[in-house]
C-alpha cells in the first residue's frame, strides 16, 4: 500500500482546497451501526473528507456524530458498510493508521491523582512510536499549544471542565498528525477559550493537518471549516464546501429605517416574506424564484418616502441552510 501523499501546505487553511489528486483522508461508503433492533444510530453513510480541509461535522446531538467517529477509529464495529481513513481500511489496519491520528472524543479519560503535565508524560511513554529522549520537550510544547502552562502541575482533578478540554487537545497534539478528529472541542470552554481553539485549529490546517471537527454549534463551524457534512437522524443532509451548503437557500433583505410600517408594506408588494421588525430593522426573506434587484428595492422605498439609513442583504447562514435542509431546528435531538 502506497503512503498518502504529502499535504500541500502551500493551501491556505480557508481556501477549502486540497491538492489536485489526493485521495480522501476519510472515507466512508454505506456506513451503518445499528443497536439492537430499533433504528440504525447511523445509516448508509456516504463521506468524503477532502485532504487538508478543516471538515465541519455538523448534527444535533443524537444525531449520530459520535457513533460515526468511534467505528472510523476502530473503537466499535460497523453493523454494514466500510471506512477508509488515511487511505487504509478500519478496524484493520488501526496499528498502521492511528499513530498518524490524533483525537479528542467525548471528553479526554484523565488521571486525577496526577498533574496535567504527568498525565501527558503518561499518554506519551504510552506511544511506541514517541522518543523517550524528546517527551519531557514534547509535553512541554502542548502544554504551551494550549495554554496549560501555568497549569502543568496542578491535579487533574482539579481542572474545570475546560482545562481538562485543553488537555485532552494537548494529548492529541503530542506529535505531529496528519488527522485531527475533534469531538465537540470547546465543550466546557469561556468565549475566549473557544477563539483560542478556533485559532489552534487554523493553525493546525495552515501546517497541513487535516482537521476533522464534530459539533453541535454553528457559530463554531461557520468561523473556521472549509467543508461540511450535515447529520441528522443518523442519515447523511449534505455535504460540500461551507461556501456552498446555502447554496439555494433564500437570502434576508435588511432595511434600517424609522419609517418601519411603510417600508414592510413596499416590502411585501415586491414579494418579500417572514418580515421581521426589532426597533428601526426591518428583515424580510427575499423570494427564490425571480428575486428582485435590491437597487430595485431600494428605490421603490425612496420613492414611498422611506427614510432609508441602511440597506443591504444578508447570505444564509449555516442554520438557515440547517433549518432548510431538515426542517427542524437545531437543538432538536435527532
Amino acid at each position: 500500500m502506497q503512503p498518502p501523499p504529502v499535504p500541500d501546505t502551500s493551501v491556505p487553511a480557508q481556501s477549502g482546497a486540497a491538492p489536485s489528486g489526493a485521495a480522501p483522508v476519510v472515507e466512508t461508503r454505506g456506513l451503518t451501526k445499528r443497536y439492537g433492533g430499533g433504528r440504525p444510530a447511523v445509516d448508509g453513510l456516504d463521506l468524503s473528507v477532502p485532504r487538508g480541509s478543516v471538515f465541519g461535522f455538523l448534527g444535533p446531538n443524537g444525531s449520530g456524530k459520535t457513533t460515526t467517529i468511534r467505528m472510523l477509529l476502530g473503537l466499535i464495529e460497523p453493523s454494514a458498510g466500510s471506512a477508509r481513513l488515511l487511505g487504509a481500511p478500519m478496524p484493520g489496519a488501526a496499528r498502521q493508521v492511528l499513530p498518524k491520528v490524533g483525537a479528542l472524543i467525548e471528553g479526554p479519560a484523565l488521571y486525577g491523582f496526577l498533574s496535567g503535565r504527568d498525565n501527558l508524560l503518561r499518554f506519551d511513554a504510552a506511544d511506541p512510536t514517541a522518543d523517550p529522549r524528546t517527551r519531557a520537550a514534547r509535553v512541554g510544547r502542548a502544554l504551551e499549544r494550549v495554554g496549560l502552562t501555568a497549569a502543568a502541575r496542578k491535579k487533574a482533578r482539579a481542572y474545570s471542565l475546560g482545562m481538562k478540554q485543553r488537555l485532552g487537545l494537548a494529548a492529541a497534539l503530542l506529535q505531529p498528525r496528519e488527522l485531527l478528529v475533534l469531538d465537540e472541542p470547546t465543550n466546557g470552554l469561556d468565549p475566549q477559550g473557544m477563539r483560542e481553539i478556533r485559532a489552534l485549529v487554523r493553525e493546525l490546517a495552515a501546517d497541513g493537518t487535516t482537521v476533522f471537527l464534530s459539533s453541535h454549534l454553528l457559530d463554531e463551524v461557520e468561523q473556521v471549516c472549509t467543508h461540511v457534512a450535515v447529520m441528522a437522524g443518523g442519515r447523511l443532509v449534505t455535504q460540500g464546501r461551507a461556501t456552498e451548503l446555502g447554496a439555494g437557500v433564500r437570502g434576508r433583505l435588511a432595511v434600517t429605517t424609522p419609517d418601519t410600517a411603510d417600508a414592510a408594506r413596499v416590502l411585501k408588494e415586491h414579494g418579500l416574506t417572514e418580515l421581521i421588525v426589532a426597533d428601526d430593522r426591518i428583515t424580510g426573506e427575499l423570494p427564490t424564484a425571480d428575486p428582485p434587484d435590491p437597487a430595485d428595492l431600494n428605490a421603490a422605498l425612496v420613492r414611498a418616502g422611506v427614510r432609508v439609513r441602511a440597506f443591504g442583504t444578508e447570505r444564509a447562514s449555516l442554520e438557515d441552510a440547517f433549518v432548510a435542509l431538515t426542517g427542524e431546528g437545531f437543538d432538536v435531538a435527532g
